[in-house]
């Protein structure tokens, strides 16, 4: 009983058993209830065969029991199988009876056919427990002058029983083998499909299971083999925005069309698929379960790397500017070389006048810039894009007419990301050209703000219009330390949750025009 298996097995016997004891009893009391109304009826049916017979009519009529009624009723008796056949006047005094000493007397209980109809019923009568019918015998002018009582003993009625119980337990304890068998049967199928694990066991790792799904920093999504959600943990709900998505339904419930959609769903295949969403950068794997060589639905792992490729960008951002740094530094140091020189000449008038135009240089670039672009975080932005973009060999060109004043906050943290994304892609675009290569930027921020970054690169293929915005698409060689095509699919993100657009100039020359509110707080 300590096994699963054996608690099915016994549990359905027991029920079987109990069922078929039950059952049995009922049919044994239903088909005694037949038998002693058929026998009752037999007994009618004699009762009022020997009533109709002139010769007993006839006797009760002249009040003579004559010698031939009692031969008579010994016949039907033989004839018949009946226990007794007793026939009285209508003040029941006993005209033939089995017992030859109780004829001429009268019965105990009132004549009951002078109401001229037949009676049917249970007798315990002197002979014993009968099927008892009784008919009344009518003279010829309609009175009735007599009655005709037949009984059929309780042992005749038993022995007719005890011969149909044989066939009910038969039929009984076939019914109890073919149910022990499929019990037993249950029992070993329910042991393969748990993979012979006890109901603790399987309680046990339904809870760990449980503990595990939601206690993970990962998104775990299960398929059934009908693509429809058969488990989902807290974290996934969270990552995709699916508070109301219910197990047993398909995401295309919840989720529009779409590449996460496509994703998710196995339309799109590949390790460590990279989607954007509103909110978040996921890394999503799908893995197809096979259990007996059988697809069984699929498991898809869903990582946040939100946080972890914006510090990779940053960091990205930093290597590059640190590389323009070292490589300024030859040039400062060819500087100071010169400076020395003139000094050892003696040339102070010259050195002097050499440090005003390498100071005056530098000084008026930033400050121009300043003037230009209010913002520290975008006017730091694009000096540093254009000290890597000079190291390049780049020229990064502003507009004189750009112009742009916004206070620092999520709006112009959100208008750095989209520059810096877009100066990228055009340093990328012209960096493997022939000189002269150039980047130009204009910006615009009166009501309504608008960046344009155009380059002399090969620019966008016609044919890739509709999906240089799709995350995971990108036309630049893989690299192993960095995950390509998310740069311009976070652009439109942004642009689009702040109720602007972003469109894109086919080739040859690259061109991206965002345009958007001046004022939108846009999430960052």
């Amino acid at each position: 009983m300590r096994s699963l298996a054996s608690w099915l097995l016994w549990s359905v016997v027991g029920i079987l058993v109990g069922t078929a004891a039950v059952g049995g009893l009922l049919q044994i009391r239903q088909t005694s209830a037949v038998l002693d109304q058929q026998f009752q009826e037999r007994a009618r049916a004699e009762a009022s065969a020997v009533a109709d017979i002139p010769q007993v009519r006839a006797a009760l009529i002249a009040h003579d029991p004559d010698r031939t009624l009692q031969p008579l009723t010994a016949r039907v008796q033989r004839d018949t199988g009946a226990a007794y056949v007793v026939i009285t006047d209508r003040f029941g005094m006993r005209y033939t009876h089995p017992t030859a000493a109780l004829i001429g007397r009268r019965l105990e209980e009132p004549v009951e056919v002078l109401d001229g109809r037949t009676h049917v019923g249970i007798d315990n009568g002197s002979l014993g427990r009968s099927a008892n019918g009784k008919a009344p015998i009518f003279a010829p002018s309609g009175e009735v002058i007599g009655q005709v009582s037949v009984g059929i003993l309780e042992t005749t009625v038993a022995s007719q029983l005890s011969s149909q119980i044989w066939g009910i337990g038969l039929y009984l304890a076939i019914a109890l083998a073919v149910g022990v068998l499929v019990a037993l049967m249950m029992a070993r199928s329910m042991k393969r499909k748990t993979f012979g694990l006890e109901l603790g066991e399987i309680s046990s790792l339904l809870q760990e299971r449980e503990a595990m799904l939601h206690g993970i920093r990962e998104g775990v999504i299960g398929f059934d083999a009908r693509q429809r959600v058969s488990l989902i943990n807290d974290e996934a709900r969270r990552l995709l925005g699916l508070s109301d998505q219910k197990v047993g339904e398909p995401l295309t419930r919840s989720l529009p069309p779409g590449r996460l959609l496509d994703v998710l769903t196995g339309g799109s295949t590949g390790a460590d698929q990279v989607v954007l969403t509103d909110d978040s950068l996921l890394v999503v794997n799908r893995r197809t379960v096979v259990i007996g060589g059988r697809s069984a639905g699929s498991v898809v792992t869903l990582r946040d790397r939100t946080e972890m490729e914006g510090l990779i960008r940053e960091l990205d951002s930093a290597t590059g500017l640190a590389h323009a740094l070292r490589a300024q530094e030859h040039e400062f140091a060819n500087r100071l070389h010169v400076i020395g020189g003139l000094l050892d000449l003696e040339e102070i008038a010259e050195a002097r006048r050499y440090v005003d135009i390498v100071g005056a240089g530098h000084t008026g670039s930033a400050e121009d810039l300043r003037a230009q672009i209010s913002p520290p975080l975008i006017a730091g932005l694009l000096l540093a894009k254009q000290t890597i973009a000079a190291e390049r060999d780049i020229d990064l060109v502003l507009t004189e007419d750009s112009h742009l004043h916004l206070p620092n906050g999520p709006t112009a943290q959100n208008v750095m990301t989209i520059l810096g994304n877009l100066i990228d892609n055009a340093l990328d675009s012209v960096g493997d050209r022939p000189a002269p290569r150039e980047v130009v930027v204009a910006i615009a921020g009166d009501a309504v703000l608008s960046i344009v970054v155009s380059d002399n690169g090969p620019g966008v293929d016609p044919e890739n219009i509709e999906r240089i915005f799709a995350d995971g698409f990108s036309t630049k060689p893989t690299r192993a330390d960095r995950r390509r095509g998310m740069g311009l699919a976070l652009v439109q993100r942004l642009v689009r949750r702040s109720g602007g657009s972003i469109t894109v100039d086919p080739g040859p020359g690259g061109r991206f025009e965002v345009v958007m509110p001046a004022t939108a707080e846009l999430p960052a």
